[in-house]
């Protein structure tokens, strides 16, 4: 929904905004391909304008979520030769040349549809153009916005896993006493919900920072990496706390472990991350 909200026309705004927030129209945001998911400016899709000024859409992206169950997807591609010649446009999954395959044998995420898609020949009006679009800038402002929830939803999955390990130390019984009662395990929950506070006091200031607009992506770049991070430690930690049963589906700290290795990877990379905050630091771009 934010790219239409952001870069949309009026009209686009009024008909799809209101169906996306009820819930009536399914979206998926397409950028990502299977050779350039860390550099996204190097994308192959192109959207060729016509002489009566529509699109031809041609290309794939992968690790798309709800790709396969989605009725619009917003698909990024080169009108022209380099990344400033980027564009969104809104492309209705039904359109003929649009199809979508779901990534088979996912360890992570299992619950999700994640997709590659797929545009042959895919023909657009240029009423489906995101008029306010232009340059790799814009779909990287979408990530910045879906960087900043994740910071947040990071810390949702080290609560549940915290909590999950604080409960089961108190209950579960070795050597006549639980085993919250041993040092061992005091001190990993210490650590847990130290680490937990620290990444909500990071997220609580970020939001006041982006309330008054003076938040930059580098500072989300640091709570995602952080938080996500830190979330993976404590799911790791949890499921070791719990023992032998932390293996099984009736416990949710591995389950949370393998899907926040996904979250690690997705939205830029840990290493990713650490390059921005890199140039950020020193003003020297690592990148290239």
């Amino acid at each position: 929904m934010y790219p239409i909200y952001a870069f949309g026309s009026d009209d686009q705004k009024r008909r799809y905004l209101p169906s996306m927030a009820a819930g009536k129209i399914i979206g998926c945001f397409g950028l990502t391909e299977p050779d350039y998911g860390s550099n996204p400016a190097g994308m192959i899709t192109t959207a060729r304008e016509q002489g009566d000024g529509s699109f031809v859409l041609n290309g794939s992206k992968m690790w798309i979520t709800n790709g396969s169950t989605a009725d619009v997807a917003v698909v990024w591609a080169k009108t022209g030769a380099d990344e400033r010649s980027i564009r969104g446009f809104i492309v209705p999954t039904d359109a003929k040349g649009f199809s979508a395959k779901d990534q088979k044998g996912k360890l992570s995420l299992r619950a999700s549809d994640t997709s590659e898609l797929v545009f042959q020949d895919v023909c657009l009006p240029k009423s489906q153009l995101l008029p306010g679009s232009g340059g790799l800038k814009s779909p990287l402002m979408c990530l910045t916005q879906a960087r900043y929830g994740i910071a947040w939803g990071a810390i949702g999955a080290a609560i549940a896993c915290f909590d999950e390990a604080t409960a089961y130390s108190k209950s579960r019984v070795m050597f006549d006493r639980p085993i919250g009662g041993f040092q061992l395990q005091q001190a990993r929950l210490a650590d847990m919900v130290t680490e937990i506070v620290k990444a909500q006091l990071l997220v609580l200031h970020l939001g006041r920072l982006k309330d008054a607009g003076s938040s930059t992506p580098q500072q989300v770049s640091l709570a995602k990496r952080n938080n996500v991070s830190m979330a993976t430690d404590i799911a790791r930690e949890a499921r070791r706390l719990l023992g032998a049963n932390g293996i099984l589906a009736e416990y949710a700290a591995m389950r949370h472990m393998a899907n926040l290795e996904s979250v690690y990877t997705y939205e830029g990379t840990h290493d990713i991350h650490t390059l921005v905050l890199g140039q950020a630091v020193t003003g020297l771009n690592a990148f290239a």
